[in-house]
């Protein structure tokens, strides 16, 4: 007697992640109401299920929905808007007075869905956004079928959402009640960066994070202006007083941390922190390199993250992949440092991890959510293929997924979106909004 289930995949490889290092040959997933039933080889899974619909991956190599650990979605409406400049001179000079005449719950709306657009074609089927109107942008992720942990962030300056950090955590938790439940959306206490945040707020931060059990989303130690500033002005790292505050746990996601010194990576470790690491913002924006090996070595969960479109200005996190693994070999002189593997299960465990959400996502294992992504790797520009990791690293690009599901639903299929979006009448939106910013 066979098992009905809803979708089988055969796949020529299959990267689980879990057990770390393990490439399967040949196997195929089983997926019924959304979730993985097994892994097996593909003659045991034809005698033992019996699929509605199957997918035939036969140069393909199978993996977890990449997570991107760090976004600003909304942000894509953005993108090369103020190139070429330092962070702050990027902030103060460009981005924030965009954003103060033009950030409203339809700019959020039609910038997180252009930014879920682009994601979902590139395998990544869940992010962690950091931005103003969370509960626009929740709209628009659930309309395009994409999971995301939404960032309830605190700013103590007015801005066009919010009054103050008080103010910007009411309007958050108000959002948050109304998406409780969602299958796809879920949230985090966003408190921006020590430079723009309070002590105040910075307890309250915890203290719901604590209540709620969400994750706290904190840009930390980015840039060495950050570190001489914070010296200057509270006579300690920003770590440091963060520790001093209670901010560090096991829940805490510090992203950047660019400007680490051997005291700031202790403090992560005794605390049991993660760090969202974004390489290609970090070179942009000339902050430097993250010591992510001495991280690693330290027993750190890194994710990656792509941070916003206005600094990126891709959204990829096949680009951050192979941007994590080569800047960490010419950061430390060691071409064995943050291998394939290692890259890999930053772009999809590591960051799940991070996020909590671990039992759910993250890799290719029985009782998970069937998050998954599909790359081609039989195109020319891939041939040899000896280690189908390392060119998922190396060689493949976002442009070689041809599939994605997210909940076991596709939403791309051979190349093709399946998204509840119109394309043609959000490029007719994005178009508007680019008149608008620079008249």
């Amino acid at each position: 007697m066979t098992e009905a289930i809803d979708l089988l995949i055969h796949a020529r490889w299959t990267v689980p992640v879990e057990p770390a290092g393990t490439v399967l040959d040949n196997h195929s997933i089983a997926v019924r109401d959304g979730r993985i039933v097994a892994t097996l080889p593909r003659s045991e899974a034809l005698t033992r299920f019996r699929a509605t619909r199957q997918v035939e991956l036969a140069e393909h190599v199978l993996i977890p929905g990449l997570v991107n650990l760090h976004t600003h979605a909304a942000m894509s409406l953005m993108r090369g808007l103020a190139d070429d400049l330092p962070l702050m001179r990027w902030l103060q000079d460009a981005i924030w007075p965009a954003e103060g005449r033009h950030v409203s719950p339809a700019f959020v709306r039609d910038g997180t869905l252009l930014a879920a657009a682009e994601m979902l074609r590139g395998g990544i089927t869940t992010c962690s956004d950091m931005y103003f109107y969370p509960e626009s942008a929740a709209a628009a992720f659930a309309e395009a079928g994409m999971r995301a942990v939404l960032g309830l962030v605190m700013l103590e300056f007015p801005t066009s959402y919010a009054s103050d950090a008080d103010d910007c955590l009411r309007k958050g938790l108000a959002a948050r009640e109304r998406w409780l439940g969602h299958p796809l959306i879920s949230f985090s206490i966003a408190p921006h960066a020590p430079y723009t945040v309070s002590d105040t707020s910075f307890i309250r931060a915890r203290a719901l994070a604590d209540e709620l059990r969400l994750p706290l989303h904190v840009h930390i130690h980015e840039t060495a202006d950050e570190i001489h500033n914070a010296l200057a002005t509270d006579g300690q790292r920003p770590l440091a007083r963060l520790a001093r505050l209670g901010l560090l746990g096991e829940n805490f996601i510090g992203v950047h941390a660019v400007q680490m010194d051997e005291s700031d990576i202790e403090l992560l470790s005794r605390y049991n922190c993660s760090i969202a690491h974004c390489p290609t913002s970090n070179m942009k924006l000339a902050s430097g390199i993250a010591p992510v090996p001495r991280l690693l070595d330290a027993g750190l969960r890194v994710g990656l993250g792509t941070d916003g479109a206005a600094s990126n200005n891709r959204l990829d996190l096949f680009q951050e992949m192979r941007h994590a693994a080569l800047l960490a070999k010419v950061g430390t002189l060691d071409a064995t440092a943050v291998p394939a593997h290692t890259a890999l299960r930053m772009a999809t465990l590591a960051g799940a991890q991070a996020l909590g959400l671990d039992a759910s996502i993250g890799s290719i294992t029985p009782g998970k959510q069937a998050d998954l992504c599909a790359i081609r790797l039989g195109d020319l520009e891939s041939r040899p293929c000896f280690d189908p990791v390392s060119h998922l690293v190396y060689v493949a690009g976002r442009e070689h997924v041809t599939h994605v599901w997210v909940n076991g639903e596709s939403r791309v299929d051979k190349g093709v979106p399946l998204l509840h979006i119109n394309d043609s009448e959000l490029l007719r939106a994005v178009s508007v909004w680019q008149t608008k910013i620079v008249n």
